[in-house]
């Protein structure tokens, strides 16, 4: 019973939800990760982005307004993940904030000595658990540029990795996926990764990855989608794990709209 409840109601809201389909071809010819999509997968996709809209609440903080493209563009860039994934992927929470441009959380916490800390680094982004996604729009405006930087999808792989608990960059598998394999490749390419980064080699993904294994999942997430080729070259194992978990291919895409 549960189940066709949920289904008629994904049903209905499909019915109800339109995109016009001019104003849908536009916003899908403006990322990398979209223009290769093939017919039946942009129709998917398009449905996730129905649904999300219709499951999330898109606010505007301050004086910032939202128009209706922008919540396209962002509803596109986070359902791009979860293409091929279950719909309730994005399921417990409900909103996403948008700034103009970066934002400073203020959180607060307390070391081991009892000292209070304030967190005052301004953020392109932010995902809590259980909590709401927060956009930087100045950056998400960057989405595009085929540079392997995309905020939605890293704070949005962020919040697929916090579907076992805190972000710690081992999201949940898929129980044909291979826990042993998975750690293998991540951790070989995250001790790598941070080695290149601290001896100041340049590297085609963002260095920011070298923060955390959480950071490294979700930079990793941006690269995957938008620039496939950098992940393939410098950690083709992690590229099959991610290919694994997103159920996706994007390299492959790429290759054969070029043939």
């Amino acid at each position: 019973m549960a189940w066709s409840l949920k289904q008629w109601r994904r049903e209905r809201v499909l019915r109800n939800g339109t995109v016009d389909a001019g104003i849908w071809e536009t916003a899908i010819a403006r990322f990398p990760f979209t223009r290769t999509l093939d017919l039946e997968a942009s129709e998917r996709l398009r449905d996730h982005v129905i649904l999300f809209l219709n499951d999330k609440a898109l606010v505007a903080a301050g004086e910032h307004e939202l128009t209706d493209e922008m919540r396209l563009d962002i509803a596109i860039q986070a359902c791009i993940l979860v293409l091929n994934l279950d719909t309730d992927a994005y399921a417990g929470w409900n909103e996403v904030i948008v700034y103009p441009g970066e934002f400073v959380p203020g959180h607060t916490w307390t070391d081991e000595h009892g000292i209070v800390h304030e967190d005052d680094d301004p953020r392109a982004g932010e995902a809590w658990l259980q909590g709401p996604v927060i956009l930087s729009w100045a950056d998400v405006e960057r989405a595009g540029d085929e540079d392997g930087v995309n905020v939605v999808i890293h704070e949005f792989a962020h919040k697929l990795d916090m579907l076992n608990g805190d972000a710690n960059g081992f999201p949940p598998l898929h129980k044909e996926m291979s826990r042993s394999a998975w750690s293998h490749a991540f951790e070989a390419a995250y001790a790598d990764f941070t080695t290149q980064v601290d001896r100041g080699r340049y590297t085609e993904i963002d260095p920011y990855a070298a923060e955390s294994p959480a950071e490294f999942f979700a930079v990793l997430s941006e690269a995957f989608f938008e620039t496939p080729r950098a992940v393939v070259d410098a950690y083709p194992l992690v590229y099959e794990q991610l290919r694994q978990f997103y159920r996706q291919d994007p390299l492959a895409r790429i290759v054969a709209r070029a043939h």
